[in-house]
């Protein structure tokens, strides 16, 4: 394996952490970014375990002057940035009358704006490198509903914000692309079922069962299955893709 290097944010959980595992097949060093530390030295073991490199940054990437600190201390670290992975940032779902300036502010600087600085940060050494960079959005940027407005738009933006970098990297040689992923079953959806079902009347096990039904699924997706389509987006299989909004949801789009 020759040296390679990808930055991977929200790496502490969920689709970052199976995304970071799985990348470590193909990279030398990683950089694992996200706020909780614990967490992501448990990713970091099973990244050295899977035969790369690893530097551990716990940074809130909310925090405007953080996207330039993760670029600074990985060139430091292993000299270069061949791909980008922005993964982080958690939106409530909540409803549109009822999210908070804070909820929405919280959403935006994390998921948005810090996806947007660290892209721009890590920019130059990408160029250098003809890198890659992947955004994660979600399914409800198709189809934004009042229940959960603020993960809809946030969505929607950064499927345009990709767009965006995408045209940008076609004279500069930075491929740039989004993800949109439906349910998957991550700790993060565990716990909102936890909470959800006793709201509804339910146990568990039946909300569990009925999300999937409601979005005409056949079942939840798992991280790992995500992760190993965002390793391709960084592949050399995929260099000529660039500028695409990519789903992986079981079906849940109906439209073409």
């Amino acid at each position: 394996m020759s040296k390679s290097v990808a930055i991977v944010t929200g790496a502490s959980q969920g689709i970052g952490r199976a995304t970071a595992v799985r990348l470590a097949r193909d990279f030398s060093a990683l950089a694992l970014v996200a706020r909780n530390r614990a967490n992501l030295e448990d990713t970091a073991k099973a990244v050295r375990a899977a035969g790369a490199e690893v530097l551990v940054i716990d940074a809130d990437l909310a925090e405007p002057r953080a996207a330039q600190s993760v670029v600074d201390q990985t060139l430091a670290a292993f000299g270069r940035i061949d791909a980008l992975l922005n993964i982080a940032g958690a939106v409530p779902q909540v409803d549109l009358f009822e999210t908070t300036e804070a909820q929405w502010d919280a959403g935006l600087a994390l998921k948005l704006h810090g996806a947007r600085r660290l892209t721009i940060a890590a920019w130059p050494s990408l160029m250098a490198a003809k890198g890659a960079v992947v955004l994660m959005s979600g399914n409800s940027a198709s189809f934004p509903k009042a229940p959960y407005a603020a993960v809809g738009t946030i969505n929607a933006a950064i499927v345009a914000l990709a767009k965006a970098f995408s045209d940008k990297g076609i004279s500069d040689g930075v491929q740039v692309n989004s993800v949109l992923p439906g349910p998957v079953m991550t700790g993060r959806r565990r716990s909102y079922l936890d909470h959800w079902a006793p709201l509804h009347n339910m146990t568990v096990e039946e909300a569990t069962a009925k999300f999937p039904k409601d979005a005409g699924i056949a079942r939840y997706g798992e991280p790992e299955e995500i992760a190993e389509l965002m390793a391709f987006l960084v592949s050399p299989g995929a260099r000529w893709m660039t500028g695409s909004a990519l789903r992986m949801d079981g079906g849940e789009v109906k439209s073409i």
